[in-house]
């Protein structure tokens, strides 16, 4: 039997930070190989915002698998079909974006996990296994314990909801969206305001409470961001494609501009 290994998860079971990319208008599957010499544990490959086809997520995907960093893919939010898609076509892992009470968190488990722990449907021949054919029981088993289901939490409504979202079966993580959140509250761009730190230690209560992952995306700035992952995070988004490229362009590109001005 084929083993089946999502690294992000193993290092959350080992109490360890998993850290993420952003992979939102890269296309390329090479980015797979490249994010995991970087370091990288998985890939937060993004259909919601961005270019990015079903088609260019399923070719990372599978070279993701062969690289050993796990592909996770956000879908638009409520888009159950387009997630199993992403499953079947190589992701070890949905999230599901605005997630704001447990209704929307069970339909969401119920989509993407196997019975007994949900009713998705089975395809066969899985690039997980390098497309070969295997028993239907160990194809569920094993999907069904790879796989990292992930909702976001970025309303207010989900804040006053969160402990009834962490304790739906077959979600793993809550991800905090830091950056939405803010907008929902009034306070864009504050992700340090006292509403934000509030929120923040509702959701890692409630994770501790029910056995959950607590994730964070949106915070780049070293002190607030280790501040946060001190108080409980451990699935961490660590940047994206464009940001991280600009930004190492941008400071190669001055130091040269430097050198031409003596």
């Amino acid at each position: 039997m084929t083993s089946l290994i999502n690294a992000a998860k193993e290092r959350l079971i080992d109490n360890r930070l998993a850290i993420g990319m952003g992979v939102r208008n890269v296309r390329g599957s090479e980015i797979a190989s490249i994010m995991q010499s970087a370091g990288y544990d998985w890939l937060f490959i993004d259909l919601e915002h961005g270019p990015t086809s079903i088609e260019s997520a399923a070719s990372i995907c599978i070279t993701s698998l062969a690289n050993g960093i796990a592909p996770i893919v956000r879908v638009p939010q409520g888009d159950l079909n387009l997630g199993t898609r992403c499953l079947d076509a190589g992701a070890l892992g949905i999230v599901m974006p605005h997630v704001d009470n447990a209704k929307q968190a069970a339909t969401m488990a119920e989509a993407f996990r196997f019975k007994p722990l949900g009713r998705r449907s089975i395809a066969g021949n899985y690039p997980h296994f390098g497309f070969k054919s295997q028993s239907a029981k160990e194809t569920t088993t094993m999907l069904n314990d790879a796989t990292l289901l992930v909702a976001m939490i970025e309303t207010p409504d989900a804040i006053e909801n969160i402990d009834a979202i962490a304790a739906v079966p077959g979600i793993d993580v809550l991800l905090m969206g830091t950056n939405d959140l803010c907008l929902e509250m009034g306070i864009p761009g504050e992700i340090d305001h006292p509403e934000v730190s509030t929120a923040i230690d509702g959701l890692i209560e409630a994770c501790q409470r029910h056995g959950k992952w607590a994730g964070l995306g949106g915070v780049y700035e070293p002190a607030l961001l280790t501040q946060y992952i001190d108080r409980g995070f451990q699935m961490i988004i660590a940047g994206n494609d464009v940001t991280l490229l600009l930004d190492a362009a941008t400071e190669q590109a001055q130091f040269i501009r430097n050198c031409d001005k003596r």
